[in-house]
């Protein structure tokens, strides 16, 4: 509670993200905190008593304040015995006031040994699955390092279309050697199952993987763009509507909440291997972040304190950390939002505002700003008109 620049008139929405940082394969093109372990070797116990010593050293930051929504990411969290996500949402639930309604996420593995826990998540808590697809063409599933095969993804599908009432479905495309046909068979394919969330995202090459150091031959710059128009046509004309820049859903009620408050600048704890938080407080802005390693995170956050740095967020900084999530979304943002959630007067963002406008990035009806379809189209050049 020490005393910082800003004025912030209240506490936006608070999350909480929970990392599982295993896989039983590191994916080449993968840059997320993952570490390969088979499943026989997974310290588990030990992992969810990390977890939750590091979310209790962490309430004197949040008193008081409800949590919306739980995820459960990685790494593959669906390697955890259901009776460990039990054991971990039940003591989530005794140290945080949970939403009657919050939604908990877990990531999935469309692998056979996951899918037969499906149903045994659901009655551990778990509100709304995640399953890591990324394509049905068993081709490039290989390309791209996964472990499933096509039939297993469907399988996995029909399992989690009978257990949760909402799910989320994640594909790629632009990936090795993928055409533009075989991109809308995978996207006919997705659609066939009726999601009612679909996530797909562009393979791109990170620092620091495989991909990295063996670059793969990815479709070309104008097929990726005739890919994204596909996409874009294909989800519209099943009433899948886009409401950010890689998310589909079917209806309001099934958007990710959790991914919402991250774009609209919301407040998340982090705990796990890795994990990163971001914390408002009347006068300033705080991020924090875990040791990578899980073994180095566990022994820490056993100990009694799993952070390994924390920082206040820079004024400067924050007209950027705040458009960079934003402008992601197709309904954009609110200047009274901005104001309440950053701290900063309007004033600060006048002449950058007019700048994408008259670019046609942006398009103002009062004191709403969204992005327009040429803003989404070029949202990185957009994003960086707010860099300090």
């Amino acid at each position: 509670m020490r005393p910082g620049l800003l004025q912030l008139a209240a506490l936006p929405p608070l999350a909480l993200y929970i990392h599982i940082p295993w896989c039983l394969k590191k994916c080449p093109y993968c840059d997320f905190n993952s570490h390969e372990h088979s499943r026989q070797g997974l310290p588990e116990g030990r992992y969810v008593d990390a977890l939750l010593a590091d979310l209790q050293t962490c309430l004197p930051l949040v008193w008081g304040r409800q949590v919306i929504s739980v995820f459960m990411g990685g790494g593959t969290p669906s390697l955890f015995s259901p009776e460990a996500i039990d054991r971990l949402l039940g003591g989530v639930r005794a140290l945080l006031p949970l939403a009657p309604a919050a939604e908990i996420t877990l990531e999935a593995n469309p692998g056979t040994f996951e899918r037969e826990r499906f149903a045994a998540y659901r009655a551990a808590g778990v509100t709304r699955l995640s399953v890591g697809v990324q394509s049905f063409n068993d081709r490039h599933l290989q390309a791209i390092g996964r472990v499933h095969s096509s039939q297993q993804a469907r399988a996995a599908l029909e399992e989690a279309a009978r257990v949760f009432e909402t799910f989320n479905l994640d594909l790629m495309y632009a990936l090795p050697g993928q055409t533009l046909d075989e991109l809308e068979a995978d996207v006919r394919a997705a659609l066939a199952w009726a999601p009612p969330h679909l996530s797909i995202y562009h393979l791109s090459i990170e620092a620091g993987t495989h991909f990295a150091k063996r670059p793969p031959a990815l479709p070309d710059e104008d097929t990726a763009w005739d890919m994204l128009d596909a996409l874009t046509r294909l989800t519209a004309e099943a009433g899948l509507p886009r409401y950010e820049v890689s998310a589909y859903a079917r209806s309001p009620a099934h958007q990710c909440v959790h991914n919402l408050n991250y774009w609209q600048f919301g407040d998340y704890l982090g705990i796990g291997a890795g994990a990163h938080a971001k914390i408002s407080f009347p006068q300033r802005v705080v991020r924090q972040s875990r040791p990578k390693n899980p073994q180095h995170y566990m022994e820490r956050a056993l100990a009694g304190y799993a952070v390994a740095e924390e920082n206040d967020v820079p004024r400067a900084d924050l007209p950027f950390e705040y458009m960079l999530g934003a402008l992601r979304l197709r309904e954009g943002f609110d200047l009274a939002d901005y104001a309440a959630r950053t701290g900063q007067p309007i004033s600060a963002i006048a002449a950058l505002l007019e700048q994408a406008a008259q670019k046609g990035w942006i398009e103002r009806q009062g004191s709403h700003i969204r992005p327009t379809p040429k803003g989404f189209d070029f949202l990185s050049d957009l994003q960086q008109l707010f860099l300090p």
